[in-house]
Parts: C-alpha cells; structure tokens; sequence
C-alpha cells in the first residue's frame, strides 16, 4: 500500500501546482492521474494560455488604466453573486482580484513565464459600467501558449524529490476513518500510449490503495459528458439544453469524481452555473469524441441567429458569451452564423487552443511574424475554411447562401432577408446610415492592440474587392463548470451543513475554480487557469 503526507488525484494544472506547493513545504506528496504520463497538465495544455492579470507592465505599455479598484467592479457586475452560499465564492473572488492584480505576475515570472506584448480584450463590455465585461484589456497570452503555462510546473513536479508520480489509476472511493479521510483506492488500468487527449482504454487490471492525511481533488468538471451537462443546465435562465453540442475538453472530463466526493458527504454548489461557447466549430482533424474548437472572433463578422436574423447589441462577437448563448437558443435550434470576408478571416479569426497556434507554442517572433503578417488567414484557419465541415465559401451572396442552406437544411435562410440586413449594415460604412456593430468596430480599432492584429478595417461586406464571403456554421461548444466543490478559504472542503470535510481539499474547476464558484454567474476570461493557479496554490501552501 502506498503511503504519503498527501494525495493530489489529477495532474492538470490545479494539480500540479498544489503538489508543487505542498512539496516545497516538506510534504510527501503521491500525484495519482488516471491518464497516462503523456497527458499530465491536461485541458490547460490544450489551452491558449491566456490569463487575467490587472495593472501590469504589458498593459501600461499600451496605455491600459487599470486597476484593483476597476478589475473589481468588472467582476462584481459580471459575477452577480445572489446566493446565501455565494460566500466563499466572493471570498476567493476577492483574493484571486488580490493576486491578480499583487504578486501573480512577478510570482510566475519568476517561474519563467513570459507573455506576449499584444494584451488581448476578451468578454468586453458593452456600455461602460453596465452589466457583464471587461472595461480594458487584461488577456495576457503567456508565450508556449497552454504549454507554457504548464511546463513550469510540470518540470518542477516530476523532478521533485518529494512527489511521486502514478498514472493509470482511477479513484473510485475515499477511505475514510472516522469520518475523517485516510487515503483512496481505485483501479489499475492497463497501460495506453493513445496521445495526449486521446480516449484511452478502461481496461482493469488490478487495484490499488494509497493512504494520506490529505487528499486534494484536482479532477476537473463535466464538460464532455453532456448528459451531465444537459441534467443541470439552467433552463430557467437559458431556455432549453441544445440537443447537439460539441466538446471543447477530452473525454475525462466526465465529473466522475465530483459525484464521488458528493456521495462521500461532500457539498457542491452553483451547479447550473456554467460556461459554454457560442462559436463552436466540428473539428476536422479531431482528438478525442466530438471533438470541438472555439473560434476567437473580433468584432466585425456579421451574426445571424439559425433563422437569418442579425444578431441585436449587445450580441456581438467578443462581447456576451452567456447573454448571446441565450439568444441564440430562443430560435429552437443550436446553432447560429457569422457572415465575414476574406479581408476579416485573415485580420480577426483566431482558434483557441496551444494545437492551432503553432507559432505562440513555439514561442518566437519569427514564427509569430510570419503566420499573423503573411498573405491569408493563418494556416489553421485556413485549414479550417478548406475541410471544416462548418465552413462555406462563395464568390456572392446567393451561392453562399445556398451552400448554408444544404449545411442545414431544418433551418433554412432567405437570401433576400439576408440581403437587406446585410446591405443596411454596409450603408454605415458609407457612412448613410448608422449601425451599432460598425460603432463598436470602430471603437476597438482605438484600441491600438486591436488595430494592429485584431479588428480589420472597416470595409462592406458585399465589395468583392475583400471576398470571397465566407459563412461559418456556429455550434454550441462545451467547455468548463463555474459551480463545484463547496470550499473554504483555505480549499478544504465542506460539508453541505458547512462544516469542514476533514482531509478533503479541492481545487481548480472542481472547486469552481475556488469556494464552489467564484466566478458567479459570467467569467471574464484568462481566469480559468488564473483560478487553477491560485487554488492549486493555497491548497498546496494549506496542507
């Protein structure tokens, strides 16, 4: 049987920065994953990279006001805690806003990550001092992109000579003694060498026990498994779950261990709170089941809902993520359409993820100059706009609209309806007419991050002079829980009177990335792996 001072059951980043942490403290730690070794940092190696930092040198360089006083009040709004158990999710909300905007940057600096110059404007808001977003850029993509985030960590932790590292076992139950807990025990899994990603076997091959005096649960949520999502999504403020959704996280995402940990007396809270993506593609090239990749629009691409209607303010690309999952689903369908051009595809189309961003995993300039300035989209969008089952290209109008019309033929477009909308827009770029979406185009082009490499110049759509015109099917995209694992200030978990789970911690989107959800109800982006970090943290620095 093994023994150590504490178990850490997951090896994504959560994990490995709460075993890092709790080794430099002298403790014994075993980190248990039931993947293979060639999966350790999971979805945050997937991921773009991007964190939520306030008041740093990257944005003073660009002219960025910001502020503790400013970050906060964006969260306030976005969150809108209104719940007795919203306690400790505002309690860690405030102490993430702390490190955000105090020691983060120097603390991961210090671990070598640097980041890229251009700070980005995810989840902007609209109207200033109104509802949900960000007022200023605070999106800093870290060089290596997810990759980057998560070698530190994990050269740190597997050269640790306090940690040892066991892949292929899956916990299946939480010894306790006392009501106390005193270890886990699980399966063995046969060995897989399936990529990083990839579905693995769940063939058994024997059992295991561990004991510990501390377990911290790093296990993730539940966005691959949808009959989970669909059971606990928020009908009552979103309308109906989509009958089709892609996965944006591999197949372990399962929330097997949530369950678990729940049945073992633990409480979890804010379950219906979540956060999908409206701007899903099917991937062409795809890794694990379902396999979905977001776009990362800038804001000039025109978005019809499944009906042909163009989407109202505030629904725009880059602004409401919730807001306009709403709106689209009050169609009765899942799906909705940006119509863009050549000359936007090449200025403002990103793909999130470290695999279909080459050059910033890299890391170098050269790369980054070529694939951002060179003539075309970048090669994976391109990639994208030739084999993605989503994509439709044509010369004008019509055509595009019938090549949209076979992609999905239960909802079918009016071209003359989209005609007219689209012209009208168009009549404000000639400057005879006014449209909210061209104002706010050109209100990030003031922004000089966005005019360099984000947000196109303003052009009409139907000028062939910029086609082909391009449609993009838009598929609801599944991605992480804002609710979880009921925790304290120190990441131990609590029972659902509120009493202290003895031995138990989680961290990391099993904890709703703190206290059970300290995002509230909206995210504000670049703190999903914030919240991995400072909750892997204080777990580590508490056990």
């Amino acid at each position: 049987m093994d023994r150590a001072d504490v178990i850490v059951i997951g090896s994504g980043l959560s994990g490995l920065v709460a075993a890092w942490h709790a080794a430099e403290r002298g403790r014994q730690v075993l980190l248990i994953d039931q993947e293979g070794s060639q999966s350790i940092g999971g979805q945050a190696w997937w991921s773009l990279g991007g964190l939520f930092m306030v008041d740093t040198p990257e944005q003073r360089r660009l002219h960025i006001r910001d502020s503790r006083d400013l970050a906060g009040a964006d969260w306030a709004l976005s969150a809108a805690f209104d719940r007795p158990e919203d306690a400790n999710p505002k309690a860690w909300a405030e102490a993430y806003l702390d490190f955000a905007s105090g020691p983060m940057r120097a603390y991961l600096h210090g671990l070598g990550m640097r980041w890229f110059p251009v700070v980005g404007w995810a989840e902007r808001r609209y109207r200033a001092g109104q509802g949900h977003g960000n007022s200023v850029p605070r999106f800093h993509i870290t060089w290596g992109t997810g990759t980057g985030v998560v070698k530190p960590y994990a050269a740190r932790v597997t050269a640790h000579p306090r940690i040892r590292l066991a892949f292929r076992r899956r916990v299946t139950d939480l010894v306790l003694t006392a009501g106390r807990i005193a270890g886990v025990a699980g399966d063995l899994l046969a060995e897989d060498a399936a990529p990083i990603g990839a579905p693995t076997n769940r063939r058994v091959t024997g059992r295991f026990e561990a004991q510990a005096q501390a377990v911290i649960l790093a296990t993730g949520g539940i966005g691959a498994n949808h009959d989970l999502v669909r059971a606990v999504w928020p009908v009552d403020r979103l309308g109906p779950a989509p009958a089709r959704m892609v996965a944006g996280v591999p197949d372990y995402v399962d929330g097997a261990m949530l369950g678990l940990a729940e049945g073992a007396g633990a409480a979890i809270i804010n379950r219906d709170r979540m956060w999908h993506y409206c701007e899903g593609l099917q991937n062409w090239d795809p890794i694990w089941t379902n396999h979905g990749i977001r776009i990362l629009p800038g804001p000039s691409s025109i978005w019809l809902d499944a009906t042909g209607q163009r989407m109202e303010p505030p629904f725009f690309p880059g602004f409401d993520t919730l807001g306009t999952l709403k709106r689209i689903l009050q169609t009765g369908h899942a799906h909705s359409w940006f119509i863009l051009t050549q000359s936007v595809i090449e200025k403002e189309f990103a793909l999130s993820g470290s695999e279909q961003n080459p050059d910033l995993t890299r890391g170098g300039w050269l790369s980054v100059l070529r694939e951002r300035l060179g003539k075309g989209a970048t090669r994976a969008v391109e990639a994208f706009k030739d084999r993605g089952a989503d994509f439709v290209v044509a010369r004008d109008l019509d055509t595009l609209v019938a090549g949209m019309n076979r992609i999905t033929p239960e909802a079918t477009l009016d071209p003359a309806r989209i005609h007219a909308q689209i012209a009208a827009r168009d009549a404000a770029i000639d400057g005879t007419a006014e449209d909210a979406q061209v104002t706010a185009i050109r209100a990030a082009r003031s922004y000089l991050g966005d005019k360099l490499i984000r947000t196109a110049r303003p052009h009409r759509m139907l000028d062939p002079a910029h086609g082909p015109l391009i449609a993009v099917r838009l598929n609801i995209l599944t991605r992480k829980s804002l609710g979880g694992l009921h925790t304290d200030l120190s990441a131990r978990v609590l029972r659902p009177d509120g009493c202290t789970f003895d031995g138990l911690f989680a961290v990391g989107e099993a904890a709703g990335f703190g206290g059970g959800g300290y995002h509230g109800y909206n995210a504000l982006e670049g703190t999903f792996l914030g919240g991995c970090i400072f909750s892997g943290k204080v777990a580590g620095e508490s056990v």
